[in-house]
């Protein structure tokens, strides 16, 4: 249970932050009115946490060193978050421009990131279909889309299609479909040309299916020539 969680750890925290110096056990649990070894407690797993710092105070006179704590200065980390408000507020903006211009950006910034999130092929190794899909989707399920290829011919030849089960951004494509699906396919593209792949991504078809959206394959120019 972390400091947001817990009730008793966020007053410890938030005694420690209201205090001008720094407290040990006693004086913050004098403050709070509680017995020492329930401050004790929640101090040390505040400190494991990275939202208190302890350290040893010199005594002034004879005695024993004293332990202090203090709030860490930093932003407290253990709060809500909420990333898919900020998406929409992005979204909403890039939405609001030319449709056609938006979808092309989309298109591109997915592009660009596509080649940012795979690895090139080694130097001397020859892309082939397999690897290159195999790498894609690879991708698309560490990102969460639950990637299935279908479609490979008789002849051992690549998969026309991959199925993608799951939309980890679902409800922002609902809403802003025009530019999120547009985003995944350039990402699938920018892989693609990255891994110097034989074919790339063509189309994608959002929710082609009641549980999938459908991401179709094609040779390249250069790979049907070969």
């Amino acid at each position: 249970m972390t400091a947001q969680e817990s009730p008793r750890r966020r007053e410890v925290l938030d005694v420690l932050r209201a205090a001008p110096s720094p407290l040990g056990v006693a004086e913050t649990a004098e403050r709070m009115g509680v017995h020492p070894n329930t401050v004790r407690f929640h101090l040390d797993t505040l400190v494991a946490e990275g939202l208190v710092e302890r350290r040893t105070e010199a005594p002034s006179g004879p005695g024993r060193p004293r332990t202090v704590y203090t709030a860490d200065p930093g932003m407290d980390r253990g709060g809500a978050r909420d990333y898919r408000l900020l998406a929409r507020i992005l979204l909403s903006r890039w939405a609001s421009a030319d449709p056609a211009k938006a979808r092309g950006e989309a298109q591109e910034t997915g592009r660009a990131w596509g080649a940012f999130l795979v690895e090139p092929p080694p130097p001397f190794e020859e892309p082939t279909a397999d690897r290159s899909v195999a790498a894609l989707l690879a991708l698309l399920g560490e990102l969460g889309f639950a990637p299935r290829a279908e479609g490979a011919d008789e002849a051992g030849g690549p998969p026309r299609r991959i199925r993608l089960r799951h939309c980890p951004f679902l409800e922002l494509a609902e809403e802003h479909g025009q530019l999120v699906c547009p985003l995944h396919l350039g990402l699938m593209q920018g892989a693609l040309a990255r891994l110097n792949a034989p074919l790339t991504a063509t189309a994608l078809e959002p929710f082609a299916e009641p549980d999938a959206c459908v991401a179709h394959l094609t040779a390249t120019a250069t790979a049907k020539s070969a």
